[in-house]
């Protein structure tokens, strides 16, 4: 199979037993690869009534097609489970270095099976496939677990790991790769902590092999041009990072402050990129065959060079606690890829508190042990609850289950802004419709890169559209979900979609795999693949009464700013968003439909 390794590593973690199995080749060539193949393996191989804890749930580390090859970007690897915070499927995507060299040792897919009966590692160097002992290991921080074991394997080899929060069973604990880069979204790291596995480390040799060197190499340089030529990926995201955003979003008057009390800040530059890149920006950094280098590098207070923050942890740390001190964000955000923590979530989730606390649901004297201050814009209090959440300490450890379950356990779950119990991110969905409609019917929960159309309503990608109107959201949402769905299977970056279209991702796909993809086929892959999604929360029981917002965001007309006085018409976008997905009226895909996409 060019493109694809052909193998799957699966690892019974209770008998300590390793099987080299050949990929499904029929699933890769219906689901493609990455999310949709690892969803298809996951829909098959377990109850989607599991809980998330059990052993009896599987944690799969999957690549795509292109992961591995010179295909610009073609460095994601996605991790697939039950979700422990939504208890919905989970896909979460990261960056960096270890899905190449996952695929270079030669394989596509780790299944892990079972939950060890101490904690273990797994190394893999080609063939020569083990499981170790990780008591050495076990509670230290993500960036000594991977310093240690790059001592042990050479400076080659690229480290995935959980550190504290996952092997607490954080809620919203993320799984690490390459020090800073997560796979950040639904808890994916907590379930890593339940099976024991602190870490999995990836050598190899083996490279891709494609169908045709000479077309790939023409075809990735033609893409890469387009790249490069693009406003977006080739002079913006490059320059400032995807922080460039802050103010763009702002400007509309969607970029949500005090845990979307409000969608508007006159302060917001002191958090943007644009600031950033004049203070703390030391360097860029981009991942394995990345021509975009959105990564920054930044520089604390005590002169450590660290991960920056994106845009998402700016906001979430920044206006959503009202924090507007680039310094207290970065170390939030360092703390969080030390302990392993989804920096959307963990922020989010400590706004929701300081909100409880303003509201008077949290008292004084429930934090003071804690020593830590729960108002709204206090730099050292951003700082200070993410360590006491990585550590499951004082009201740190209520906070370690996300904020919906926090917000529940004050009789308020209205005060969490979470779709499917995931916290939103930062786009103040009244102010961009189609937007809002793709967090409400996102299949993981409340979630912006599941149908970026942030992209069409504000950046005018691939047009610009009305974001204040409905007219066409539902159709839009449709293609932007199948879309992403395609490239999370590829093993590309979203990122590539600002400049890139879908024949763009035929050429690449058929160059590589030497396959007879069109531009009908490869989107109705990813139309099966949402279906397919829909069909395990459906069976998990996520019915379609959770794919709503926050009474708040549907109710309460945004204050102030440039959006002032809308609310999000999800009542009028989702029935003809159903329609649209060939769903019925309640929100259960109809049997034609299944039977057209072979679901």
């Amino acid at each position: 199979m060019y493109g694809y390794a052909g193998k799957i590593l699966r690892i019974d973690l209770i008998n300590q037993s390793i099987k080299v199995e050949d990929l499904n080749a029929e699933w890769a060539k219906k689901y493609i690869g990455g999310r949709g193949l690892a969803s298809k393996y996951l829909f098959e191989e377990i109850d989607p009534k599991v809980d998330p804890f059990s052993p009896d749930n599987k944690l799969i580390i999957t690549t795509g097609p292109l992961t591995g090859t010179s295909v610009p970007t073609g460095g994601r690897y996605m991790v697939v489970t039950k979700s422990p915070l939504t208890e919905a499927i989970a896909c979460s995507n990261s960056g960096g270095f270890f899905g190449a060299e996952l695929k270079a040792a030669g394989y596509d897919m780790i299944i892990l099976e079972g939950k060890a009966s101490k904690p273990v590692y797994i190394a893999i160097e080609d063939d020569k496939v083990e499981i170790k002992d990780a008591a050495h290991l076990w509670g230290k921080l993500v960036y000594e677990t991977t310093d240690l074991l790059k001592q042990k394997y050479g400076n080659k080899a690229k480290v995935l790991a959980i550190g504290p929060a996952g092997e607490k069973l954080v809620r919203i604990a993320a799984v690490m790769n390459d020090y800073d880069r997560a796979a950040g979204r639904s808890g994916v790291g907590a379930v890593m902590g339940s099976k024991n596995v602190k870490a999995i480390v990836a050598k190899g040799s083996k490279g891709v092999s494609v169908a045709d060197e000479q077309k790939v190499k023409d075809v990735v340089a033609s893409k890469i041009k387009i790249i490069r030529e693009n406003p977006v990926t080739g002079e913006g995201l490059p320059a400032y990072g995807t922080a460039i955003l802050v103010n763009i979003i702002n400007e509309h008057g969607i970029f949500p402050v005090a845990n979307f009390q409000r969608a508007y800040t006159p302060e917001a530059d002191k958090i943007s990129g644009e600031t950033m890149a004049k203070t703390i920006l030391t360097k860029k950094h981009a991942c394995f065959r990345c021509p975009i280098a959105c990564g920054r590098v930044v520089r604390l207070k005590d002169g450590k060079e660290v991960g920056g923050p994106e845009y998402e942890t700016v906001w979430s740390y920044g206006a959503n606690c009202e924090v507007y001190d680039l310094n207290a964000i970065s170390e939030a955000n360092y703390w969080c890829n030390q302990y392993g923590l989804d920096t959307i979530s963990t922020g989010a989730t400590i706004a929701a508190a300081m909100e409880l606390y303003q509201r008077g649901y949290i008292k004084d004297d429930e934090i003071d042990k804690d020593g830590i201050s729960l108002k709204f814009g206090d730099p050292e209090a951003i700082v200070g609850w993410t360590i006491k959440i990585g550590k499951r300490e004082g009201l740190g450890d209520k906070m370690a289950e996300g904020s919906y379950r926090l917000c529940e356990a004050y009789g308020a779950p209205h005060l969490s802004m979470s779709v499917k119990k995931l916290e939103l991110p930062a786009y103040d969905p009244r102010g961009v419709q189609g937007h809002g409609l793709v967090y409400a019917t996102a299949n993981r929960g409340g979630c912006h890169v599941r149908g970026y159309l942030i992209s069409a309503e504000i950046l005018g990608i691939p047009q610009k559209l009305d974001r204040f109107s409905t007219e066409g959201k539902a159709e839009w949402a449709k293609i932007f979900q199948d879309l992403t769905a395609v490239i999370d299977s590829l093993g590309m970056c979203l990122f590539t979609s600002f400049a890139l279209g879908l024949k763009d991702y035929v050429d690449l796909m058929n160059a590589v795999c030497g396959t007879d993809y069109t531009e009908e086929t490869l989107l109705a892959a990813g139309e099966k693949i949402y279906n397919l999604e829909r069909l395990f929360n459906l069976k998990a029981g996520i019915d379609p009464s959770q794919d709503t917002l926050p009474k708040r965001l549907i109710e309460e007309p945004i204050s102030e700013g440039p959006s002032k006085g809308v609310v999000h018409k999800l009542s009028d976008l989702l029935p003809k968003y159903y329609e649209v997905r060939g769903w019925d009226e309640k929100g259960y895909p109809k049997e034609e439909t299944l039977k057209r996409l072979e679901v």
